[in-house]
């Protein structure tokens, strides 16, 4: 069932990997700047300790989501289901209104320690399958599932690495360009729209009722540049701080993370 198998590394494979790399890099950050902001309101050890769990489970959740992703792969209706979920995560993006720091904040505020650690769990939860599912979409249709399987567990290992290695660097973009979360999301969206053609393609071979579309990978990829050049491109026009806040609030968001992971680590967090 989990069988893996390096797919050709040409072109198409480099794309595929960079888009993952961007949408990693960036969801990773989102992310690590949720789970401080929702932990700040317990104060002290128990923040850190909340933090700490909250960590954890995003180690767990990214783990399992890609040992699932082998099952979205496999069977059209799950394929369904993952359209449907991008679909409706790049909708709600852009018609929600507040800042998602403020909305974790506000989630969060007023809950006790263990409310907080279901609520980073779940919160966990909702970005390991945002990404797995967009690793799973960008996998092309004809692509063997062990192939495909295998560039969805590469995806996984940079987002686990991300969250940390380039965590700054991406807490530090986002701090500065807010509107960034815009073009992930964007991408998101039309990782959907690719997702549910290729969907109806694999439902047409069971149904013949059913309606079928075809989306060549040049339109795809041209589209997916478009995104990212121009949303990239309006996103940075107007800095919402300078670069050295926005470089010293990354900074801090990472040390609340290192300094939880060494504490779990040695034991101080849970006072021993």
């Amino acid at each position: 069932m989990f069988n893996l198998e390096l797919p050709p590394f040409n072109a198409e494979t480099w794309a595929i990997l960079g888009t993952l790399l961007l949408l990693e890099g960036l969801l990773s950050a989102d992310n690590a700047l949720v789970l401080a902001v929702m932990v700040r309101h317990l104060g002290g050890d128990l923040a850190r300790k909340a933090l700490a769990y909250g960590i954890g489970g995003a180690v767990v959740l990214r783990i399992l989501g890609v040992l699932l992703a082998s099952y979205v792969l496999e069977y059209w209706w799950l394929r369904a289901f993952g359209a449907l979920y991008l679909a409706y995560l790049a909708i709600s993006h852009f018609t929600k209104r507040g800042h998602s720091e403020d909305e974790a904040a506000a989630s969060a505020r007023g809950r006790g320690f263990w409310a907080t650690v279901v609520l980073l769990n779940l919160t966990d939860l909702a970005f390991s399958v945002d990404s797995i599912l967009a690793g799973v979409a960008l996998i092309p249709r004809d692509m063997p599932r062990e192939q495909g399987l295998t560039i969805v567990v590469i995806g996984g290992v940079m987002g686990l690495i991300l969250m940390r290695i380039a965590a700054t660097l991406f807490l530090k973009l986002l701090n500065r360009y807010p509107a960034l979360d815009n073009v992930a999301y964007a991408l998101v969206g039309w990782i959907a729209v690719k997702l549910g053609v290729e969907t109806l393609e694999a439902a047409h071979e069971h149904f013949a009722w059913v309606p079928t579309l075809h989306m060549p990978q040049p339109v795809f990829w041209g589209v997916m540049a478009v995104i990212a050049g121009m949303g990239t491109y309006l996103a940075t026009r107007q800095p919402a701080m300078s670069a050295a806040r926005a470089e010293r609030k990354a900074e801090a968001i990472v040390g609340e993370l290192d300094a939880t992971v060494a504490d779990a680590a040695d034991g101080r967090i849970d006072g021993r």
